[in-house]
Order: C-alpha cells, then sequence, then structure tokens
C-alpha cells in the first residue's frame, strides 16, 4: 500500500520560513516525480512544485521563493517556502506519480498539511 505522510505545516509570520517534508513508504519512488500542491478555502486545488529526474518545476506564484529537493535514499520530497506572504496560506498536498511530472489527476496523495500565513 502506498502512502505520502506530509509534516511540517504551522503557523508563520508573513516573510517568514517553513519547511514541508513528505515522506512515501510502499514502493520505491526514485522512478517517479513527486510534488506539492495546495488548496486554500474556496479555490481549486492549484500545482506548487515538483521534482523528479528531469528537473523540478515551480508555479509562477512561488519561484524564488519556495525549493523542492528530495532525499531518494529516505523516499522523501521537501518543501523549502521562504519569504512567505499571506497568499500562501493553505492545505498543503504532497503526490506522486510515475515520470516526470505529477498532476491533480495522479493517484497518490497525502494527508495535507494547513499552512498560515498572518500578518
Amino acid at each position: 500500500q502506498v502512502q505520502l505522510q506530509a509534516s511540517g505545516g504551522g503557523l508563520v509570520q508573513a516573510g517568514g520560513s517553513l519547511r514541508l517534508s513528505c515522506a512515501a513508504s510502499g514502493r520505491t519512488f526514485s522512478s517517479y516525480a513527486m510534488g506539492w500542491f495546495r488548496q486554500a478555502p474556496g479555490k481549486e486545488r492549484e500545482f506548487v512544485a515538483s521534482v523528479s529526474w528531469g528537473g523540478a518545476y515551480y508555479a509562477d506564484s512561488v519561484k524564488g521563493r519556495f525549493t523542492i529537493s528530495r532525499d531518494t535514499d529516505k523516499n522523501t520530497v521537501y518543501l523549502q517556502m521562504n519569504s512567505l506572504k499571506l497568499e500562501d496560506t493553505a492545505i498543503y498536498y504532497c503526490a506522486a506519480a510515475p515520470g516526470i511530472l505529477v498532476s491533480t489527476k495522479t493517484n497518490y496523495w497525502g494527508q495535507g498539511t494547513q499552512v498560515t500565513v498572518s500578518s
């Protein structure tokens, strides 16, 4: 059974930083893309960042502020979030998919972790 366990969310002031982690278990994800999505209240889930052997990709809204990385030995992906803004407030979900890209259509999702940015 594939499981993705996200952690690291919390409350932070605008301009601050948080690091999210997503640990995968149940199979080896070295050939999978792993990524992060987020969903704010009343909005659709949106892509944030992903990483695979094909490289790293970011949403325009987080470029230059967020960094995604992975530790293949630990089957873990990280999202370092710096210079956080109020609009970054959302539930963040990790996801995985075969290949080099991950989208909202993937079957592999973590449980979500809340990130709240305050003024």
